[in-house]
């Protein structure tokens, strides 16, 4: 009996522990609290499943419990021996078709929503942006209006935003759980899906497909704003111009720093589509430093001088001369400095 109740404790307290821990996370990142058409319609189809799955718990556990109290072994029938019952049609048929009824009411509305999500026929009316996805950054090419970005998508919402996605080397999948599902990014073939954001805000993004040691750091943002607050970040970001020196003289050391260790040769400022690294032309109004640091001064710093040590397998690491302490500071606050618009992730929603 003791180790039957040590037994039963431990699965109670596993279990406890569970339901808790179920509700943590960040709304802006769990696929639980929808924010876009995708993530509702996913939303419907796990609510669906959790109805037929809970249906098909309480069926059995129903039979279960009658066979157990109706046909257990009563008193003086130690040796009795219950008629043997075989080739019932009925009961077969039952637990054939029923079955068979529960994976149709499933599948016909998962592949109905499958097909919607992936329905493209309307692209050429909306905004398209290719997407490219690399170890372990994603880059955004805004189709038609010559700019170019990284790790921070801008929408507008209430529009569907069409991404034609291409992976750079491995397989990566793009997945907001607020707003869309999940597709996966091939090397060898352009998968196309729309996202639609239906309030304003900061939504998390990940890369649900193993690509490598850094694959859980993969993360990206989608920033949603006003139709009216995009078409105004457009507009900034096309009227950016690489060439502009800082007012700032630390700055200025900075961008000199920036050109003189060859660092164009991999991040591109403005709509160059230079896409080895991540495009820098809106640096300071990112939400993070490489998808997952705080946008500090100091972080940056740390990145420049050591970016193996935050991002195992990256391609930045030791693919430019080495620093010294001070250039990595002046390079930082001339990054941090490069913000051409007042619509920012601190902005959205605001």
């Amino acid at each position: 009996m003791k180790g039957w109740m040590g037994k039963f404790k431990s699965v109670f307290l596993l279990s406890l522990l569970a339901l808790v821990l179920a509700g943590c996370g960040k709304e802006n990142l769990t696929a639980l609290v929808p924010k876009g058409y995708g993530a509702e319609s996913s939303m419907n189809l796990i609510i669906l499943s959790s109805i037929i799955m809970l249906f098909v718990f309480v069926i059995v556990f129903l039979v279960y419990v009658i066979t157990l109290v109706r046909f257990r072994k009563k008193k003086g029938q130690e040796n009795f021996i219950p008629k043997q019952v075989e080739g019932n049609k009925t009961l077969e048929t039952v637990w054939t078709v029923i079955p068979i009824i529960l994976v149709l009411v499933l599948a016909v509305p998962t592949v109905a929503a499958t097909f919607d999500l992936a329905d493209t026929s309307k692209s050429k009316d909306g905004i398209n942006i290719d997407v490219t996805g690399n170890q372990y950054w994603w880059h955004f090419s805004y189709a038609g209006e010559e700019i170019q970005t990284s790790q921070d998508l801008y929408i507008p919402t209430g529009e569907k935003v069409y991404l034609n996605m291409q992976s750079s080397d491995v397989i990566h999948s793009l997945w907001v759980p607020s707003i869309s599902g999940k597709m996966d990014v091939n090397p060898e073939n352009v998968n196309t899906m729309y996202i639609e954001a239906k309030e304003e805000g900061v939504y998390w993004g990940k890369c649900a497909e193993l690509c490598g040691p850094s694959h859980s750091l993969m993360d990206f943002k989608v920033i949603a704003v006003s139709p009216e607050e995009y078409d105004q970040w457009v507009e900034d970001m096309q009227g950016v111009d690489p060439e502009a020196q800082p007012q700032d003289a630390v700055a200025q050391d900075g961008k000199a720093a920036f050109e003189e260790n060859n660092c164009m040769s991999c991040h591109a400022i403005g709509s160059s589509p230079n896409a080895v690294g991540p495009n820098l032309t809106n640096f300071g109004d990112r939400s993070r430093i490489a998808g997952i640091l705080e946008p500090t001064k100091e972080k940056l710093v740390n990145w420049i001088m050591d970016p193996e040590s935050i991002k195992p397998g990256n391609k930045m690491t030791n693919n430019y001369p080495e620093l010294s302490k001070e250039e990595a500071s002046n390079i930082a606050e001339y990054l941090l400095q490069l913000q051409p618009s007042e619509i920012t992730p601190e902005s959205a929603g605001n």
